[in-house]
């Protein structure tokens, strides 16, 4: 399965994190859900990389140090992954920090352990 902009890729990471949801439901750790999906997304021969480090810079561009990323998808998503009864304001504002910091695009937050799946997007703005 290919993907041809990064909206496509999102529903494909979207996808397969339901299909993961039904098979394992809730329940585990966050690593199962982690390896899960870095499995499934090998498989279809798209490109990730789990704890990827991740620059963090600060606004004149001075590399402040790194943080790890949970997913890495393509070299243009962040995957920020919980498993917890539900997403809060720290879980966002933490993705929306990497997203800022890093100077990437694009993340999902993706909770796999409360009952329903929940995938959220994010976009961070170059200009904000």
């Amino acid at each position: 399965m290919k993907w041809d902009n990064i909206n496509q890729l999102c529903d494909i990471v979207r996808q397969i994190s339901y299909e993961i949801h039904c098979y394992h439901r809730n329940g585990h750790l966050e690593k199962v859900y982690e390896n899960a999906l870095v499995n499934r997304l090998k498989k279809q021969e798209i490109q990730v990389e789990q704890q990827f480090p991740l620059t963090v810079y600060d606004e004149d561009g001075t590399e402040l140090g790194d943080y790890f990323a949970d997913l890495f998808v393509e070299n243009r998503l962040i995957v920020e992954l919980k498993a917890c009864k539900a997403i809060d304001d720290s879980h966002v504002a933490q993705l929306l920090g990497y997203l800022k910091s890093s100077r990437v695009e694009t993340g999902l937050l993706i909770n796999f352990g409360a009952p329903k799946l929940s995938v959220k997007k994010y976009l961070m703005s170059q200009l904000s």
